[in-house]
């Protein structure tokens, strides 16, 4: 909902599932994502997500890829 957005939450939950993950000892953290929906893109990207695929005509209604993203774990966030 765009009147949720940009109030830091999907920003403190990622970084609440890296600090786990972290603890956990997993070794890296991996996502997928529309790839028109930039906010989220640019979300991932500042918590140090590079994108490393893409699944072509992923998601239906609309058609469109998904890029694949992630991150190693331990690394410190970019931001």
């Amino acid at each position: 909902m765009p009147d949720h957005r940009a109030r830091g939450l999907g920003r403190a939950l990622l970084q609440t599932l890296i600090d786990e993950a972290e603890r956990l000892g997993l070794p890296a953290l991996r996502l997928e994502v529309r790839e028109s929906n930039l906010p989220a893109r640019r979300l991932y990207e500042s918590l140090g997500f590079l994108v490393d695929g893409r699944r072509r005509r992923y998601y239906r209604r609309p058609a469109e890829d998904a890029i694949l993203m992630s991150r190693p774990v331990g690394r410190e966030e970019t931001s």
